[in-house]
């Protein structure tokens, strides 16, 4: 890409990033935020517990699957 894009992406994302969660929160139901909060608690506990075996030397951490580009 064109380092001129590269640099309207940047100054975008900055910009209008952070946005992004908020204005999707507005537009769910409460429902859908609670479905959406557990997905990523169940995440994260996930994430945290693989680094707890992995440090513990029972198990590998988990890889992300190379991107099929």
């Amino acid at each position: 890409m064109p380092p001129e894009v590269l640099e309207y992406l940047r100054t975008a994302g900055k910009a209008y990033g952070s946005e992004g969660g908020k204005k999707a929160a507005q537009n769910m139901t409460q429902v859908e935020r609670t479905a959406r909060a557990k997905k990523a608690a169940d995440a994260a506990a996930k994430k945290r517990t693989e680094k707890r075996l992995a440090a513990a030397g029972t198990r590998k951490p988990a890889t992300k699957p190379a991107s099929k580009r």
